[in-house]
């Protein structure tokens, strides 16, 4: 992998970060007690809420392996399986650039083998 090829890595890591940094607090997520008024908006909000909680956790996960990928990337260890220790196929890294392993690595994790 050349240079400018991590450059374009790099940057497209660096502007996932920042667009998972971006959302909301979950603080903002929840309403005032006098928004709550009835049974129906109590069980809505707290169905909400979970789906929330459970996004948010979701994103943090995908923000460690991106900045996981950035930290390869500084160590001159990025585009390689950490699995296998082979190239991780160009294709691969255009979908998701902050992967630590080769589609076949993936797949066998995936299926239990």
């Amino acid at each position: 992998m050349n240079n400018s090829d991590l450059v374009r890595y790099k940057n497209r890591l660096l502007s996932k970060r920042q667009e998972l940094s971006a959302g909301k607090s979950l603080v903002d997520l929840f309403p005032s007690a006098n928004e709550l008024q009835d049974l129906a908006d109590l069980a809505t909000y707290e169905a909400d809420a979970t789906m929330q909680i459970r996004l948010r956790q979701a994103d943090g996960k995908l923000m460690r392996a991106v900045e996981d990928a950035l930290m390869r990337i500084r160590r001159n260890e990025f585009s390689i399986c950490e699995e296998c220790g082979q190239s991780i196929s160009r294709a691969r890294l255009e979908a998701v650039p902050w992967t630590r392993w080769c589609r076949d690595c993936k797949e066998r994790q995936d299926s239990g083998a």
